[in-house]
């Protein structure tokens, strides 16, 4: 399936209302993704992606057959953490195992080592969320562990991993 990254416009917000009010989506993600999803919400994300530029991120729409699909985005650190950029993305549900993710996950990660001077991006997923691990995986990120009991969602206490990709590691296009 066939994809583009690009900058959010404020005309995706009812296309991610409509795909983000998922919760097999919001399940693997922070409590900060709300569930429900609603269009307020959509606004909001996607105002503040714009707002907020590119001078400690870079947020991309996922489009898919015209259409924002989901997101991914990469936030740089501060203070001891300045060399490192944390990574997040979702999509919906109908767009998975097409292999989109890993390759938006690799076309950003270029980006971001190309635009910033960072040596590190890493990503946390649920232990249990062997999607985003996969995908992480075949965009050539490292686990570095496991954190147990690390985190508490919708009323479970979850272990969550650290994966991580070096500057010296990315793939060539």
């Amino acid at each position: 399936m066939e994809f583009i990254l690009r900058p959010w416009k404020e005309a995706d917000a009812p296309d991610i209302a409509a795909v983000a009010n998922d919760w097999e989506i919001a399940k693997n993600l922070r409590n900060i993704f709300p569930h429900p999803y609603t269009l307020e919400d959509a606004v909001c994300y996607v105002t503040d992606c714009i707002s907020k530029g590119e001078a400690r991120q870079l947020t991309r729409a996922i489009v898919v057959d015209g259409k924002a699909a989901g997101s991914i985005g990469i936030f740089l650190g501060s203070d001891i953490y300045e060399k490192s950029a944390e990574l997040g993305y979702w999509l919906a549900r109908d767009c998975w195992r097409q292999g989109i993710m890993h390759r938006a996950v690799e076309q950003l990660c270029r980006k971001a080592f190309q635009t910033f001077d960072i040596v590190r991006i890493y990503a946390e997923p649920f232990s249990d969320n062997l999607g985003s691990r996969g995908v992480l995986e075949k965009a050539g990120f490292t686990l570095e562990g496991t954190m147990r009991h690390g985190v508490y969602k919708h009323g479970t206490v979850k272990s969550y991993c650290v994966y991580s990709l070096l500057r010296e590691e990315v793939r060539e296009m």
